[in-house]
């Protein structure tokens, strides 16, 4: 007979302590809670325990010789009132919201709804069945790891690049990592793969969301899944899904596992969380968590009809973060995160959804203020997403000092630039320097702008280059769903072609794209597999698609090597010089009181690019000089800061052009180190004096170099 004492209010979760377990759980509107243990997960209850105390709205009691791999749950007494907001059913097993581990997956079969399904009353009907047979259960578990002194590589968000990665998809098909480890954390973590990174040349991985998640009933009915994970049911727990150590507490020791891996190679891990919205829906949407256990504390419910929800995500309900504990349980899931599993930051999804305090977005909101006073939580690096899908959610360029964001606009200009629209030229620039125009007013740098062409929400780069119109047929939506926008250009065939004229275009675009994404000022993202020319045939919108479509096929040809071992030529040269990753904006004038701009914007002619010709929107070629003697930074030792002068030319148009260069100040001739018309330019085999020109193929960029003299007159190396 299990005999349950008062335990500790805090802290909230399952906590082991090497005698017994405490369990706390935060409910304001409860009558009591129920505690439920369980030994496997079909088995009914082996105890069900009242928890005897409550302590400012949060319930808790301790059980002496439970140990980890405990499987448990809660049943939450109080009112079901749907109209009031109030939707309690003791009658569904609910997930513990500060859970670490998650045993198991919902069974949608299940009587997991809180209502009668196809009663006229519909969710103000209740239902009487138990649900705990087909319901995850929560895991308690043994937080102890040997870290082995890691500890964060704490890169400058200045120098990094970002690499955003799904764990299954990267190595589900990849010949070189065991079969049981692929589509693993575990798989992520071996030395093929690890090894792969570190030769790309990428600093931080970007893991597409790993809190476990629920895949939507729509989807489970078509045989499919949600593949992405943007639907969290609980904030603690690492998806088991991705685990190949089982579901009863394996999967942290796997997660931390990858994260010391990653750590060793000098790569860091950046998550990408969801804390707008959880997988319970509207009101027509399953029991699984905070519906059951507080809907009005956990919810935005609408003011005048609380029966439904506010709804800023396009997924059926918001997180309401005006509640202190609503705020509390991100916070302290954002410190578990950093300090139990050792990631270097996040990525927040749907983040104009956080800042909403009533409606606007406030860039003042309380979760701004915390997570800026929090010493933990500030310094690691932050990324928003900055647009929800409510009215005025889009928010690029306003979030707040101390942020980055995915800069949307730095997407849309480039595409369309190398796609040739008019009038591209003005807001390019702002885009190739760092997007001044949306970060330096407020006293951010150009690190601020998470620059990237593609992402896992659309086209890959090779789909990019080869697709006019979406082709969604395969996620069952009559091909409604995905953006329309996409501002791509299939060179003349829709899809797979075998004219070599168009593969030869295609190619030297997506070479365009990349090197335009790595040199330009700001944080570079690529998408992972577009180094390999991933295909998701016109899929843009993959959300749904675990397989093939979204799977990265490692046997790659001839091209799809040669385009990697291009993008790791550009990620060094970024790497090697920081001219290419300032801190600080340029300012276009003279330093000084000298002749010298930092930049120069140059026509085809190698003049200064006017006032007047910015306007022009038929203009399509342009050069920009980046002075490697201006960067206005010092060294760790106070020493100013040198590299050397670089001159980047881009031409969209459909004929070549003949680009004829300044004048070096330092060498006889500038050294062209890049040419996306020739892939395989070995550095220093060609050059061009002052007065000379440089033909610019049809659609193609060239970067030269003018090498700084070096203290003993001697000029400084490529990849010093």
């Amino acid at each position: 007979m299990l005999t349950i004492l008062p335990g500790k209010p805090n802290p909230l979760g399952a906590t082991w302590d090497g005698a017994g377990v405490n369990f706390a759980i935060y409910s304001d509107n409860a009558e009591f809670v129920e505690l439920c243990l369980f030994d496997d997960l079909t088995s009914p209850e082996t105890a069900r325990l009242r928890l005897p105390e409550r302590t400012t709205y949060v319930w808790h009691g301790y059980l002496k010789g439970v140990v980890p791999g405990q499987l448990y749950g809660y049943r939450v007494h109080g009112p079901f009132k749907p109209e009031d907001g109030l939707r309690f059913n003791a009658n569904k097993l609910l997930i513990d919201p500060y859970a670490k581990a998650l045993a198991g997956q919902v069974n949608w079969s299940s009587p997991i709804f809180p209502y009668q399904p196809g009663n006229p009353d519909e969710d103000k009907s209740f239902d009487e069945t138990d649900d705990a047979a087909g319901m995850q259960k929560c895991v308690v578990i043994n937080s102890y790891f040997d870290w082995q002194e890691d500890r964060p590589l704490c890169i400058p968000i200045s120098e990094s690049i970002i690499y955003e990665l799904h764990v299954k998809g990267f190595t589900k098909c990849h010949p070189d990592v065991p079969e049981s480890m692929r589509g693993t954390y575990a798989g992520l973590a071996t030395k093929p793969v690890v090894q792969y990174l570190k030769r790309l040349g990428v600093t931080a991985v970007e893991l597409m969301p790993v809190h476990s998640f629920l895949t939507d009933k729509h989807l489970a009915d078509q045989g499919l899944t949600n593949y992405w994970g943007y639907n969290t049911t609980n904030f603690f727990s690492p998806d088991s899904r991705y685990s190949g150590s089982g579901d009863r507490g394996g999967q942290l020791a796997e997660f931390k596992t990858m994260v010391k891996s990653l750590h060793r190679e000098g790569i860091e891990v950046i998550l990408d969380v969801v804390y707008n919205h959880t997988s319970e829906g509207n009101h027509m949407g399953p029991m699984l968590s905070f519906r059951g256990i507080d809907n009005p504390t956990y919810y935005r419910l609408t003011p005048d009809q609380p029966r439904y929800y506010t709804d800023y995500t396009g997924t059926g309900n918001s997180l309401n973060v005006r509640h202190p504990q609503v705020l509390q349980l991100i916070m302290d899931s954002l410190r578990y995160w950093i300090l139990e599993m050792h990631v270097d930051g996040f990525r927040f999804d749907l983040a104009a959804t956080l800042a909403r305090e009533l409606h606007d977005v406030d860039r003042l909101s309380a979760f701004f203020d915390i997570i800026h006073q929090d010493p933990v939580i500030s310094q690691v690096k932050l990324i928003a997403e900055p647009w929800d899908v409510g009215e005025g959610g889009y928010q690029v360029g306003n979030f707040p000092a101390g942020w980055a964001e995915w800069n949307g606009r730095y997407r849309d200009t480039v595409r369309r630039y190398w796609k040739s629209d008019d009038g591209q030229l003005s807001d390019l620039a702002f885009r190739l320097t760092g997007s001044s125009d949306l970060y330096d007013r407020d006293g951010r740098r150009p690190s601020a702008s998470i620059n990237f062409v593609t992402a896992h929400d659309g086209f890959t780069l090779h789909d990019l280059v080869s697709y006019n119109e979406k082709h969604n047929e395969a996620n069952g939506e009559d091909n409604r769903d995905g953006t329309d926008a996409n501002y791509s250009w299939n060179m003349g065939v829709e899809g797979p072609t075998d004219n070599p004229e168009i593969i030869d275009n295609r190619e030297r675009q997506k070479r365009n794209f990349l090197a335009t994404l790595l040199f330009s000022q700001g944080v570079p993202m690529i998408l992972g597999g577009d180094e390999l020319g991933h295909t998701q045939n016109g899929n843009n919108n993959a959300y749904c698609q675990d397989n093939q479509v979204t799977w990265i096929n490692w046997s790659l040809d001839d091209r799809q090597v040669g385009l990697m071992e291009f993008t790791q030529k550009l990620i060094a040269i970024r790497r090697d010089h920081p001219n290419l990753h300032r801190r600080k904006f340029y300012q276009g004038r003279s330093i000084r009181g000298t002749e010298e701009k930092d930049i120069v914007w140059l026509r085809p002619d190698g003049q200064e690019m006017s006032d007047e010709e910015w306007g022009h929107g038929w203009v399509r070629s342009l050069g920009l000089r980046l002075n490697g003697e201006t960067l206005g930074d010092v060294d760790e030792a106070g020493e100013p800061v040198k590299d050397d002068t670089f001159l980047i030319m881009l031409n969209c148009h459909h004929q070549p052009i003949k680009f004829f260069v300044p004048k070096p100040a330092t060498v006889a001739a500038w050294e062209i180190i890049v040419d996306t018309n020739d892939p395989g330019l070995v550095a220093g085999s060609r050059s061009c004096a002052f007065g000379d020109s440089i033909d610019l193929t049809p659609l193609s960029l060239v970067v030269a170099r003018e090498p700084r003299q070096g203290p003993a007159g001697v000029l400084d190396g490529l990849g010093k």
